[in-house]
């Protein structure tokens, strides 16, 4: 969903930079853009399938790999942590 807008302030012969600069901010306020950038910058892209799929075959391998150490008595348990948020 990648829409862009465009914006095009043209200063006339008897206009001055700041009441340019003025017109374009209004233009841009009236779009929205501010609005909708500000609402996107925290946003994260989801991990695709493929990703999510390595990714849990990695947790399956190292759970199956901690689990024979488990056993063979070359695993040392980590106490448990104490406070929270």
């Amino acid at each position: 969903m990648n829409s862009k807008t465009t914006i095009e302030v043209k200063k006339t012969a008897s206009e001055n930079n700041m009441s340019l600069i003025r017109r374009f901010s209004r233009r841009v306020q009236e779009a929205g853009i501010i609005i909708t950038v500000k609402g996107k910058r925290y946003n994260e892209r989801e991990p695709g399938k493929l990703a999510r799929k390595n990714s849990a075959l990695s947790r399956l391998a190292r759970r199956k790999e901690i689990e024979v150490l488990k056993k063979l008595g070359k695993w040392k348990e980590r106490p448990a942590r104490r406070g929270g948020r």
